[in-house]
């Protein structure tokens, strides 16, 4: 039988991993903030804040966890409308949600396919795909693969490569397969192909042919909102936004 000293190390042993997740701010991000984000929340801590936990995914996958009621203190996405989807159900801290980030959709090739194309309507992308696929993010629901999807349908060309799409989970998978030669053609944001040197874009997409690109940033309701206004208000900071920067995003007007 333990003694009560003994058993009293052994219990404060067991609580501390659980006060130090208690001390962390959880957060919640688009695939495409991978990289960055974690440089800027290192610097957070770093300078006093707390560290933060955080789970990179499609905004969708995201904005649905948070709805079942995943606790996080924190969400930015790759659009508006899945920070709409939750602010309409309530679970946005009020006063804490801002556009944050811009970015550019991209189409890209692997680094060794000397593919040429230049994006205008009726541009020849089926044809340029060979006997492959384009590798796009879920159109259905995620925020890079629903804007490349409006861009191909202003573009006239979406019936010809609809049948053709290989859909990944958010558009970090959909890079990796053009990186690891596994669909010739993709599109993703600027930033991720800057961040891949298995890749090299191909061209730009014309901002009028899709929605613009912002990713907004919020506090989530019931998290610990005072901590994550101040990591909201770090991701808009001088230093902060250098990173952004270096990594090809944009700080939204």
């Amino acid at each position: 039988m333990r003694s009560p000293r003994r058993l009293f190390a052994l219990l404060l042993l067991l609580a501390l991993p659980v006060a130090a997740r208690a001390a962390e701010l959880t957060v919640l991000a688009a695939a495409s903030l991978k990289g960055p984000l974690d440089a800027i929340a290192a610097d957070f801590a770093k300078a006093g804040g707390p560290a933060a936990r955080i789970s990179f995914a499609a905004s969708s996958a995201l904005a649905r966890q948070v709805e079942a009621g995943a606790p996080a203190d924190v969400f930015v996405s790759a659009d508006l409308g899945w920070m709409d989807y939750l602010d309409s159900r309530g679970l946005i801290a009020a006063g804490t949600r801002a556009n944050l980030l811009a970015n550019e959709l991209v189409l890209i090739a692997p680094r060794d396919n000397p593919v040429k194309l230049r994006i205008a309507p009726g541009f020849p992308v089926a044809e340029a795909l060979g006997g492959g696929r384009i590798a796009l993010a879920n159109p259905a629901s995620v925020p890079a693969g629903k804007y490349a999807k409006a861009a191909f349908t202003a573009l006239g060309v979406w019936p010809s490569i609809e049948g053709r799409v290989a859909g990944a989970e958010n558009v970090r998978a959909a890079l990796a397969l053009v990186s690891r030669g596994e669909a010739p053609l993709g599109v993703v944001y600027r930033t991720d192909a800057m961040a891949d040197p298995g890749v090299r874009v191909v061209d730009a997409f014309p901002a009028g042919t899709h929605p613009t690109i912002v990713y907004p940033a919020a506090a989530l309701k019931g998290g610990r909102v005072a901590e994550a206004k101040r990591f909201l208000d770090h991701l808009r900071s001088p230093a902060a936004r250098a990173t952004w920067e270096r990594a090809g995003f944009r700080l939204a007007n």
